[in-house]
């Protein structure tokens, strides 16, 4: 599930018995309890709690926007170990991919609002393959409830008329709950969601490459010396054109704001510093100019 679907839900389903699962009730219709998600990892830091425990707090992002996640001492050995692990390639400066199978978690603050998170139970570091080919089925999920949610808006708000229109069981009480507590929704950004997302997965967008073979929180290989320099050439290179390609697509008229450009270039994989750096060489260079401050266009 990308990440917009899931971080932009406020309902949450509990069951009456004590062992009931939870579940997350997205805006377009999916009772999430656990979730496949992927995208680059950026950011894992150690928190004490006041129990002298040890809590890593995480975000990962996919082309939509960011999970939230946290591991604690109630995860598996493995995914504690292979968090540690995360966190020193993280300070090394290594851009990693991420996929993950989490539980949906829910927290609503003396405020009434709403955070969503996850807690992995699974973690891997992947390839670019795997997650573009992670990206096609998720764009996939999503544009399928999509379609039976705008289904669903000309029927009966009764699971017998979902029925009726060829509705799957296990979407109609999810798509009735969301009608009721969501009202209306707006399903554009979750379409231009879907086209960021299959732009990377068809390589239109240049995304993440990576020499680094898949590792999971049940075996972690250690890592190879590689010879850096023709690779950080390669790197800086496909960096500039990823931004230049972002600026062409995103420029309404007046350029595009410098945390839109960073924020979607991070979704493909480039390290925030990296793509800072690199905008400074294309603005220094003439190939980009800022029409005002923050504002990027490509130089005519």
């Amino acid at each position: 599930m990308l990440a917009s679907e899931f971080t932009d839900s406020t309902l949450s389903q509990q069951g009456s018995g004590e062992f009931d699962p939870m579940f997350i009730i997205t805006k377009l219709g999916a009772k999430v309890n656990r979730v496949l998600v992927a995208g680059m990892l950026e950011r894992l830091d150690p928190r004490e709690t006041s129990n002298g425990s040890t809590l890593w707090q995480g975000q990962l992002r996919d082309p939509s926007g960011l999970h939230f996640f946290s591991v604690g001492d109630y995860a598996s050995e493995s995914m504690r170990e292979l968090t540690i692990q995360l966190s020193s390639r993280i300070e090394d400066g290594e851009s990693i991919m991420l996929l993950m199978t989490a539980k949906a978690r829910y927290f609503q603050n003396e405020e009434g609002a709403v955070y969503t998170s996850l807690r992995p139970e699974e973690a891997a570091v992947v390839t670019r393959e795997v997650y573009r080919n992670w990206l096609v089925k998720a764009s996939q999920g999503m544009l399928e409830r999509m379609d039976m949610l705008e289904k669903s808006s000309s029927l009966e708000k009764t699971a017998d008329a979902l029925a009726a229109a060829d509705i799957p069981e296990n979407m109609r009480e999810g798509i009735l709950l969301a009608g009721e507590h969501y009202g209306e929704i707006d399903v554009e950004p979750y379409r231009l969601n879907i086209m960021n997302a299959l732009d990377i997965a068809e390589d239109k967008v240049p995304s993440f490459t990576s020499n680094t073979p898949p590792q999971s929180s049940l075996e972690v290989e250690e890592e190879t010396e590689v010879s850096q320099n023709d690779e950080n050439n390669a790197d800086e290179t496909d960096l500039r054109q990823v931004l230049l390609d972002l600026i062409s697509r995103l420029d309404q008229g007046e350029g595009v704001d410098f945390d839109t450009l960073l924020s979607n270039a991070a979704a493909r994989g480039h390290d925030r510093d990296a793509s800072e750096s690199a905008l400074d060489d294309l603005t220094e260079d003439g190939t980009v100019h800022e029409p005002r401050f923050g504002w990027f266009k490509i130089t005519n």
